[in-house]
């Protein structure tokens, strides 16, 4: 049974026919159904029932308005709080606090730390891809996108040594699992959220001590030390933060080029148009969040009485704001289903995509995460005329997190010349 089979009979859902894993391959035509039918979707969650947004309009309303948050501080969620398992994550808190620490992170995490690892990105990359072609053939998510968000996020961001980059990521795929909404986790995906989350945390506590003595380059040494008109960081907001980066900043940017090597393979006039225009990497990547975009929805709460779309709801009442439907309103983005790797590259730019939110909590990793997934698509699509894929498109399969949409695996064959 489909979602929309149980919506359209006067029922309210569980949340996981919305969400079910089977739905992983291919969710965006039951994401258009969500936006063809009047009014928010209701969805029970747990003992909770909640809208999910599923049109842009809708979305961008709820993202960027101060009257919708979180509501942990007040505990107005009624969503579930992961704080004993991930303490800390500035993610979850609305203003001030919220203001106050993202300010702190901009001060250490700059725009110029991000643009000094562009030759770092360039090197690896270029390692990576030499390897492949040599070899033939590789893994676009084991061979190149996580060793270089491994490589990036874990040992140059946080200083992980390298000798420990497999544990965690380990920790970091439990841990991307555990953010899904509670209700969908089975018992052991939660004790192993758990389990992990208090590894991980422990873990960063160890190494943000050792960069409290012995500061390097890297940005959990700027962490530790940030300050301004005498703010500064708490050991706990510091491994937050860092448990944020590692999830979050990871998750986007593996995904972000495995799903869209995989969208160009799928559409090979626009691999071939990349292959022709280069400078097109940069705006392919916006497009790439937009059609696929690696993080489908997050969860928001009024924080005061608000109406979306003639909807009234009420402070406490919270909603699901499903990204991954709104970048395919057709409403709002023409041809929205197909991909247009020059689609933000014309004039008269493409309207503003939801790939990595809107309002106070846009993505703090977002110019990070561009600048990974340009130069990684750019490279191999440059470098493997033959780029095709290993497998039959059947026989992919997804992590099984519903937020963070990504392949667990995506076998490419590198041949010398063009298929």
């Amino acid at each position: 049974m489909t979602s929309t089979e149980i919506i359209s009979d006067g029922t309210v859902p569980d949340a996981r026919a919305v969400f079910d894993a089977a739905q992983h391959l291919n969710p965006y035509p039951g994401y258009q159904r969500m936006r063809e039918t009047p009014g928010p979707t209701t969805v029970r969650l747990g003992d909770t029932e909640v809208n999910v947004l599923s049109r842009f309009a809708d979305c961008a309303a709820v993202l960027g308005s101060q009257a919708w948050g979180h509501g942990n501080v007040d505990r107005l969620s009624p969503f579930w709080d992961q704080e004993a398992s991930l303490p800390g994550s500035f993610i979850r808190m609305d203003p001030p606090d919220h203001r106050r620490l993202r300010a702190l992170v901009n001060k250490a995490f700059s725009a110029r730390m991000v643009a000094d690892l562009a030759p770092r990105i360039t090197a690896l990359v270029d390692d990576l891809v030499d390897r492949a072609v040599a070899a033939g053939g590789l893994d676009v998510v084991r061979d190149l996108s996580a060793p270089l968000a491994l490589a990036m996020v874990g040992r140059r961001l946080l200083g992980v040594p390298e000798q420990d980059a497999e544990l965690l990521r380990s920790w970091e795929l439990a841990v991307a699992r555990g953010t899904d909404p509670e209700p969908l986790l089975s018992p052991e995906e939660i004790a192993a959220r758990d389990t992990a989350g208090a590894s991980v945390v422990a873990y960063l506590a160890e190494l943000a001590a050792k960069r409290r003595a012995h500061p390097e380059d890297d940005l959990l040494s700027r962490l530790v030390a940030v300050e301004e008109s005498g703010e500064v960081l708490t050991p706990a907001e510091v491994i937050g933060i860092c448990v944020l980066l590692l999830v979050a900043g990871m998750e986007t940017s593996i995904n972000l080029v495995g799903n869209g090597i995989l969208a160009l393979l799928a559409h090979p006039e626009q691999l071939a148009l990349l292959r022709t225009q280069p400078d097109l990497a940069g705006p392919a990547a916006e497009e790439i969040l937009r059609y696929d975009t690696p993080t489908q929805f997050t969860m928001r709460v009024a924080l005061a009485d608000s109406t979306i779309d003639g909807h009234d709801y009420h402070r406490g009442d919270g909603v699901i704001v499903l990204m991954g439907s709104a970048d395919r309103d057709p409403d709002v983005f023409p041809a929205a289903d197909t991909l247009d790797v020059a689609r933000y590259a014309r004039a008269g730019r493409a309207p503003r995509h939801l790939g990595f939110s809107l309002g106070l909590h846009y993505c703090l990793g977002a110019p990070l995460a561009r600048l990974e997934a340009s130069t990684a698509i750019r490279t191999l699509v440059q470098r493997a005329p033959g780029l095709r894929l290993a497998v039959d498109p059947a026989d992919l399969t997804y992590q099984p997190s519903v937020i963070h949409r990504g392949l667990r695996s995506l076998p490419v064959e590198l041949t010398a010349t063009t298929a």
